[in-house]
């Protein structure tokens, strides 16, 4: 549709004689109004129009005060008497620019009353009318029309910066993530269909763990899309639905600060387009931690190494990828297990422990089930299980993960302020068996490591960067007992709680991590 049909229509609905209420003109407002807000005179913004018929010299009887002001700005106005088209012309130049006339009113307007608003506004005007009168006029498809040209408009403007309490923020980036999907084309194509929507758990950024938080997070979002949303349905996170479901939904959430125990929270959500693997829409919100729990999820709280493999980095990836860029590959092609480990941590947290082993199993049996995800809870089902011997063949594994990888961290908790492992044997008694497997990987590997140690934000810096030391030499020395060749390919070092991963300082099983011990794979000599 041109340009100047579109515009003049949009105004003959919008700003004729009924006054209709919208864009930029409230129910009752005088749409001849100028930018500044005075009124521009129908009777003196028409005379332009209406000279042709009103050569007669005027009654002197009418008013005078109909000569006063100017519809251009001028601050004079020349007589109607004699309405010659000499006259006409003198009006014009004054004027500055030529008159024009309304369609919709037969009414002359000034440049100032019909260019007065940004070409962006104007354009919003016009599809904002043309969907609102066009299916009443031409049917439905004019409706699709003016939907195709609200897609060309501008994009919203961002999110306003600064923090909102917990719920707000995830209404903000809720709802700013579905609004982007309704402007596309593929939307308006399907207007009326739902858009099936699989949710792959969010995590937290930093530390790649399910926790009571991130729950909340995605608990929230699947419920503001399904009431406020009537497109959109949320299908379980199944193999079965990643055939069905148009769009991947991904959520993470970041601590600003890891220094400070309290600092605000980014929400970062993202849909991806399964069949296209095209990020269709992401938004971001930044919310305060007003009281959010931060707990880890049983699986996670239980595993023993940090589970922030590749796969997780690349889902964190995908998740702040910008519309209209490709998500992750390395995420999108392990997607397909990803329901089946989804399957087995929700049977795991759920104390299942065969169900859960059954489909930690099978996941790692795929071509690409090889992640610690994978690793890490066939060793916690088998342990829970009472499996020794499974759960140490497991455990091996994901040592030798790490090894590859050339990074290994394990959560080995000491007693507060000591270098003494956990005195609840229910924590410690498996850590012997993680040290012989640790040497033994290391050993046969024939790999030199750097033994990291870490503390929680308790306590001074330097106290902290001795303890972290003394528990990395603690540890190097057990490394030791078990493989004797280890002692020239260990370096012990401390880093206190630079390194910190939560940031919490509480010392209990929200900033377990933060006390992990990690084997950095380096070069030897």
């Amino acid at each position: 549709m041109a340009a100047g049909p579109a515009r003049r229509f949009g105004r003959a609905v919008r700003c004729g004689a009924r006054r209709t209420a919208c864009a930029g003109h409230p129910a009752g407002a005088d749409p001849d109004a100028d930018p500044g807000g005075e009124r521009v005179d129908r009777a003196r913004t028409s005379g332009a129009a209406r000279d042709a018929s009103r050569d007669a010299p005027r009654s002197p009887a009418q008013p005078a005060a109909r000569d006063a002001g100017s519809d251009t700005g001028t601050g004079a106005r020349a007589s109607r008497g004699a309405g010659s088209g000499t006259d006409r012309a003198d009006r014009r130049r004054a004027a500055g620019r030529p008159l024009r006339r309304d369609s919709s009113t037969g009414l002359a307007r000034t440049p100032a009353a019909r260019g007065g608003r940004p070409a962006e506004k104007r354009m919003r005007m016009i599809t904002t009318t043309l969907a609102r009168w066009l299916p009443a006029v031409f049917g439905s498809g004019a409706m699709l029309l003016a939907w195709g040209l609200a897609g060309c408009a501008a994009p919203p403007a961002a999110p306003p910066k600064g923090e909102l309490p917990f719920e707000e923020a995830v209404a903000q980036a809720t709802d700013g993530l579905v609004m982007q999907t309704q402007k596309q084309p593929a939307f308006i194509a399907r207007m009326g269909a739902k858009r099936g929507v699989v949710l792959d758990p969010m995590i937290d950024a930093g530390s790649a763990q399910q926790t009571v938080a991130t729950r909340l997070l995605q608990d929230r979002v699947s419920e503001r899309m399904d009431s406020k949303h009537d497109a959109i349905e949320i299908l379980p996170f199944q193999s079965a639905n990643l055939g069905r479901a148009r769009y991947l939904l991904t959520g993470t959430m970041t601590r600003l600060s890891v220094s400070e125990s309290r600092s605000p929270l980014r929400i970062d959500l993202a849909l991806t387009e399964l069949a296209t693997g095209i990020v269709a829409a992401q938004s971001s919100a930044v919310a305060r931690d007003d009281g959010l729990d931060h707990t880890p999820l049983p699986y996670d709280r239980d595993t023993p190494v940090p589970t922030k493999d590749l796969v997780v980095e690349s889902y964190v990836r995908t998740t702040a990828t910008p519309p209209g860029q490709r998500a992750d590959p390395y995420y999108l092609e392990r997607l397909a297990v990803a329901p089946l480990i989804g399957e087995a941590t929700t049977h795991y947290n759920a104390q299942r422990y065969e169900e859960a082993l059954a489909r930690y199993s099978a996941a790692g049996a795929t071509s690409n089930g090889e992640q610690l995800r994978v690793l890490n809870g066939i060793y916690l089902s088998s342990a829970k299980l009472g499996r020794t011997s499974e759960a140490e063949q497991a455990f091996g594994k994901i040592v030798a993960y790490g090894i590859a990888n050339r990074q290994l961290g394990v959560k080995f908790l000491f007693n507060p302020g000591g270098t003494v492992f956990w005195s609840d044997a229910k924590i410690s008694s498996p850590y012997a068996m993680w040290l012989r497997e640790i040497a033994k990987a290391s050993a046969d590997a024939s790999v030199c490591m750097d033994i990291v140690g870490h503390t929680s934000r308790t306590g001074s810096v330097a106290f902290n960067d001795t303890l972290s030391m003394q528990r990395a030499r603690y540890i190097r020395q057990r490394l030791v007992g078990e493989s004797t060749v280890l002692g020239d390919r260990t370096t012990p070092s401390g880093k206190g709680f630079r390194e910190n991963i939560i940031g919490s300082g509480t010392d209990d099983a929200v900033d377990a991590l933060d006390r992990r011990v990690e084997f950095r794979i380096v070069g030897c000599g």
